[in-house]
Formats: C-alpha cells, structure tokens, sequence
C-alpha cells in the first residue's frame, strides 16, 4: 500500500495504516535524531513526541508534501527546540566569517588498508564527528539534512519554513566552519 492510501486510513482512524506509516519512517527519523541530539536517550524521545504530534495532528495533515517530510519537519522542530534548551556552545557569525576568509588547499592522502591508517581513519571520522557536533543548530541542522541525509534544498526549505537562498547560505557556511575544522587538525597532525 502506498503512502497517500495509509496516510488517508490513517486519518480515516485506522490505527494499523498509521502503525505502518510509523514502521516505514521511524528509523529514518531516529537516525536524523542521533545526528541532531548525539544522545540515544534524547532521540527515544524525540520519536515519541514526533510520532504522538503527527497522530494527534494528521487530521490537519493537508497533504502538500508527502508523509515523511511532514515527519522531518515535526521531529526537526523537537529537535532544535531541545538544542535550544541545553543552550549547546554557539559561535557567532563574526567566527564563520573568519573562517570564510582563509585559503585552503588541504589533500587528503589516500589511505591504505594497514591497522595504522585504519586508525587514522577512525580518529578523523571522530574528529569530524566533533566538528559536526559543535556547529550551531541553525548550521547543524541544515548540514545534516543536506549533506548528510541526502534531502534537497527545496524539501528542507519546506521542511525548516526557510527561504531557499538561507538554506544555500547556511549549507555554505556550515561547510566552511567544518573546513576550518577540519584544517585545524591537518595543520595539527602535520598532514
């Protein structure tokens, strides 16, 4: 069965359609989670309150975008309201800028299969993990959905409310600082 059918059961009172709609985009949203929150305990409720808001509100659910990016919408909105709870480090914009201004030429080596660069491998998947973590939610969100989860600038635009322009503008500079991050353990390591 296709979406637009078990959303409209769903909003019809079949329990069962919208159990199959939470199956098919629950580990969609618990990964978008993890990635926004970090922590799985946070997530875990981040899912509940997603899941109980789009039950309660599917009956306004008009349909101008599809199921699961009406989802992305509501969790994303749990999401950053938390961040913005914790009060996570912010950086200012001024901060950005500066790392807009420098020049990079960074190469990345081609690492082998040896335990040594495994490691290596591992150490810079921590590193940017870091980086990625310490962006802004405004940065961190966007960055995410993007880059990490694949959505296009249109769909988080509808996603966030957000004008396109700011979304290309974010993307960028949420690249940027993660650059400078980046750049800041290469210079460290030598590399």
């Amino acid at each position: 069965m296709d979406e637009l059918e078990l959303v409209k059961r769903a909003k019809e009172g079949d329990n069962k359609a919208f159990e199959e709609l939470v199956k098919r985009t629950q580990d969609k949203i618990y990964n978008l989670g993890l990635k926004l929150l970090g922590n799985k305990d946070d997530v875990l409720d981040l899912l509940q309150e997603t899941y109980i808001k789009a039950y309660e509100s599917l009956p306004k659910f008009e349909g101008r975008s599809s199921f699961s990016t009406w989802l992305y919408r509501i969790a994303t909105n749990f999401a950053l309201m938390k961040l913005r709870k914790e009060k996570y480090k912010k950086i200012s914009i001024d901060e950005i800028k500066e790392a807009a201004d420098g020049n990079y030429k960074l190469e990345i080596p081609d690492w082998s299969n040896s335990p040594y660069f495994q490691y290596k491998n591992e150490e810079l998947k921590e590193i940017l993990n870091e980086a990625i973590n310490s962006l802004p939610p405004k940065y961190k969100t966007i960055f995410i959905l993007h880059d990490i989860e694949g959505l296009s600038i249109p769909e988080i635009s509808e996603i966030l409310s957000l004008s396109m322009p700011t979304i290309k503008t974010r993307i960028h500079r949420s690249r940027l600082y993660l650059r400078e991050k980046l750049s800041e353990y290469f210079k460290k390591k030598g590399n």
